[in-house]
């Protein structure tokens, strides 16, 4: 989330009226006034003893913390990260509306996901925009826990991302990094320094390799590029806005209710025709057409069967579905990659450890993924980028499906509970040196951590628990595939010569950098 620039005098204007209409009547707000004076909420059990929400800022009547987070000049994550000193691993801000529970601790992180994960399992509500997108809910990740959460989440992870499919998938990542490595060179023969940007070349081999996978037809650079412009405009229009916090106000937002509603007609007629193309291609047999792909993830889509519907996905939720697929892990893997060169250029020591490891293990030949098992030191790398530069700094929204405590705080329905991944992954009870990038720590360091959240919580890059982020496995792969790719084919330097990199975050999908790395390649021998 980020509230610091959206509809910033807006914001401003309409606190001032709201607060001058409705303040009458209403106490300030003295709960959550500090880490000792603790918030105070009536219990809905039939005792009616009062129970305690985590500590948190003091706020306005009505708006509660929002206007606090908007004028601080800040990403929602540097707010965060501001107060968690104060306030601890768990506090409380009032977001208008919406109750936000943030968690920054692998103990708690631990007793919600794993040891609670059932009762942690679901989603809050959503917004109006995000509803027109999701169809009310009808994705894999923004779905309740129930029965139709799992029927999308078996059919992707069974039947469009277990190993045996993702082998299907090798000659198009093949082909996709041979690509990747040929618009690098092209474009750095172009340019009289030989500077190439990173994450808009990374960005659409994932996106290549994710159109292939989900519609399993070959599709020209103008078709991807107006497919990914389309994709870019519906994240861009569910970014969180005021009136999603304050409901009251959606009257003042008519006309971006309407804009977000073009912005879905535009994704459905977008991805209509390559729906309507597999269709034809499967009736025929896929033997009738020599560019199709015999399988593809909007396959399974045509047959999944979902508990307590009569019927499969109607076209505008196989829409849903299919830009969940391919969004989901578009920006999350090219801003990895984008990270993982700035950490090569910073420390060129590592860079050419990776560089032999590669050579010794394939020689001169194109790494394939067969070869990532034997690369241990590439393993690591990945593992600490990971770790220094999740994807996002906040897991997807967590929900309770009943009323619950964590760390021994009353956790409501209806309340969103935010994990902040940094508060885990920098903790230095956990980690010896978090504050430095190295992934020596993972091979002679003694230090280890299971991703996936299972055996402990160290690091969870991908969530945890029963809603960890299904694409784990591909991701990965992707991730590590790229940069080893990068590595072998190129040594990386810092542009201008000498300079250091610039490692300022910004918020943008995905934690990126503020300045896109641009970096000079040297091709290697």
């Amino acid at each position: 989330m980020d509230f610091s620039s959206y509809y910033h005098l807006i914001f401003i204007s309409l606190a001032i009226l709201l607060i001058t209409t409705l303040s009458f009547g209403f106490i300030f707000t003295q709960n959550n006034s500090s880490s000792s004076s603790k918030s105070k909420v009536k219990s809905s059990s039939r005792f009616g003893e009062r129970r305690t929400l985590p500590p948190g800022p003091p706020g306005w009547p009505i708006v509660g913390n929002l206007f606090q987070v908007a004028n601080s000049g800040k990403y929602f994550f540097e707010y965060v990260r501001d107060l968690k000193p104060k306030y601890g691993p768990i506090f409380t801000l009032k977001m208008g509306s919406r109750t936000l529970i943030i968690v920054s601790s692998a103990e708690l992180a631990h007793e919600a996901l794993i040891e609670k994960g059932q009762v942690f399992a679901t989603r809050p509500a959503e917004t109006p925009t995000r509803g027109i997108f999701s169809c009310d809910k009808f994705t894999v990740n923004a779905a309740t826990y129930g029965p139709v959460w799992r029927s999308l989440r078996k059919n992707m992870v069974q039947n469009g991302l277990s190993s045996s499919r993702l082998k299907e998938f090798k000659g198009v990542r093949n082909v996709a990094m041979d690509t990747f490595i040929e618009r690098i060179k092209a474009e750095a023969e172009k340019d009289p320094n030989g500077v190439v940007y990173v994450l808009k070349n990374a960005r659409f081999a994932v996106f290549t390799i994710l159109l292939s996978m989900c519609f399993g037809v070959h599709m020209s650079e103008e078709t991807i590029d107006k497919i990914d412009h389309t994709l870019k405009e519906v994240l861009i229009t569910v970014n969180p806005r005021i009136d999603d916090f304050l409901p009251i106000l959606s009257l003042f937002f008519s006309k971006q209710r309407k804009e977000a509603l073009e912005v879905r007609r535009k994704q459905i007629e977008t991805l209509r025709p390559f729906i309507e193309q597999r269709r034809a291609i499967l009736r025929a047999g896929v033997g009738s057409d020599p560019t199709a792909m015999q399988f593809s993830y909007l396959d399974t889509l045509f047959e999944v069967k979902v508990e307590g519907r009569n019927s499969g996905p109607n076209e505008p939720e196989i829409v849903t579905l299919c830009s969940e697929f391919i969004n989901g892990g578009t920006d999350t893997t090219a801003t990895a990659v984008e990270w993982a060169v700035a950490r090569l250029i910073e420390n060129p020591e590592i860079q050419e450890r990776m560089y032999n490891e590669i050579r010794s293990t394939v020689g001169t030949r194109p790494v394939e993924e067969a070869d990532l098992d034997k690369m241990p030191y590439l393993h690591a790398f990945v593992k600490e980028l990971l770790r220094k530069h999740p994807p996002t700094y906040f897991s997807l929204t967590h929900a309770v499906t009943e009323p619950a405590t964590l760390g021994g705080y009353h956790i409501p329905t209806g309340c969103n509970v935010e994990l902040f991944l940094p508060g885990i992954s920098e903790d230095p009870k956990l980690w010896k040196n978090p504050e430095n990038f190295d992934p020596e720590r993972f091979l002679t360091g003694g230090e280890d951590a299971d991703i996936t959240g299972v055996r402990e919580v160290k690091m969870i890059p991908f969530g945890a628990g029963r809603r960890v982020c299904p694409g784990l496995s591909m991701a990965t792969i992707h991730v590590n595939l790229l940069i080893a790719r990068l590595v072998q084919e190129f040594e990386w330097r810092a542009f201008p010569e000498n300079s250091k990199v610039d490692f300022t975050e910004k918020l943008e999908f995905t934690v990126i950098m503020k300045n896109p790395l641009r970096a000079k390649i040297i091709p290697r021998v």
